[in-house]
């Protein structure tokens, strides 16, 4: 899969072309810092009938082939819903930071968490920003997702993520999991990793548009990316 993204410098209003084949891509599942928050993302999907996890966080591969940049995405049946997370990836070495949605079936999550995931395409942004730019005030940083229900806008996901665990831990703990390359001391070059999210607010629902957004309050500038779900119907 070619992953192509804008790399906004700092210190520049110029951006330069990045590209890289992804052959890797993982979600980092229940991945707070503060376990009441990830109780309380536990209790929202336990509602959904999701078992609980069996450790915390875990780290789910899902297929190279489901990471996407259009601006529409088709989903089979009614029941999927978005999550904004930051996605951190790996090129010739260095990080890089941009936006992805963990779309997720919430049907199928009752029977595998894992298949959820799997099902959906996860749509990512096409902006990127050096993860050595932000590493020392990442914790200011701000997610956001809106919805649109009832042909409204409405604030659906917000949160710093001060709240979650940062890049560099995610990997570290990725790497000790036995899920990594053995030796590896570092993501690979073409592996992408999301990195967990915040709870919804009202609850987690389905919604034919999504838009997501990294605020960065101390550079002043934004990673935005929005998408439209296409429902495809359920046959029996």
């Amino acid at each position: 899969m070619q992953a192509q993204f804008q790399l906004h410098t700092l210190g520049t209003s110029a951006s330069t072309a990045l590209s890289f084949n992804l052959h890797t891509l993982i979600v980092a599942g229940w991945a707070g810092r503060d376990m009441a928050a990830i109780e309380h993302h536990i209790e929202e999907l336990a509602e959904l009938g999701v078992p609980r996890p069996t450790s915390v966080p875990l780290f789910y591969r899902i297929a190279s082939n489901q990471f996407t940049q259009d601006a529409q995405v088709q989903m089979v049946g009614p029941h999927s819903s978005g999550e904004i997370e930051t996605l951190v990836f790996a090129v010739d070495g260095e990080l890089y930071i941009s936006i992805a949605s963990d779309h997720t079936d919430r049907k199928l999550e009752a029977h595998s968490v894992a298949l959820s995931k799997q099902l959906c395409a996860k749509p990512a942004g096409t902006t990127a920003w050096r993860y050595a730019d932000v590493q020392a005030h990442w914790d200011q940083i701000i997610v956001r997702s809106w919805i649109e229900e009832d042909g409204q806008r409405v604030l659906y996901q917000e949160g710093p993520l001060a709240s979650l665990r940062t890049p560099a831990d995610l990997i570290s703990r990725y790497l000790a999991s036995g899920e990594a390359p053995a030796g590896a001391t570092t993501l690979a070059d073409g592996t992408a990793m999301t990195c967990g999210t915040v709870g919804a607010i009202g609850g987690i629902r389905p919604a034919n548009l999504f838009e997501m957004e990294l605020f960065d309050p101390v550079l002043q500038r934004s990673l935005v990316h929005r998408y439209a779900v296409d429902v495809l119907p359920e046959i029996a």
